[in-house]
């Protein structure tokens, strides 16, 4: 099976799960599901958030995500518990599309990793 192939089947698992465990099985985007990884990554499953730390969420687990092909580091947690990366490597310029693939990539190792896909 082609890398491409597996990715595809891969993303659609991963947006069937997740969409159906937290949006009641209307399709979650790419940013809907970084944001909840976000969320995953702070442990802070019950809280309200304000539109910065909701930036803020995505941006952790951005790093997350990235931190196994080298661009991000995570460095420490601050006095309220949020994690904070640090850039190893700049990111190459990409365009929409290959962001798109980079991520959906991530999301599926980082959902592999954490055992929720095979």
């Amino acid at each position: 099976m082609s890398r491409d192939i597996q990715l595809k089947e891969r993303w659609e698992k991963v947006v069937e799960i997740l969409s159906n465990q937290f949006a009641e099985g209307e399709q979650l985007d790419l940013d809907a599901i970084i944001y909840l990884i976000g969320i995953q990554e702070l442990g802070k499953f019950q809280q309200l958030f304000k539109k910065d730390e909701k930036v803020n969420l995505m941006h952790i687990a951005i790093c997350r995500l990235l931190e196994p092909y080298g661009y991000y580091e995570f460095e420490f947690f601050d006095k309220d518990g949020w994690p904070h990366y640090k850039v190893k490597e700049e990111l190459p310029p990409l365009k929409a599309g290959e962001q798109t693939i980079l991520m959906k990539d991530a999301i599926v190792n980082y959902f592999v990793e954490k055992e929720l896909i095979k």
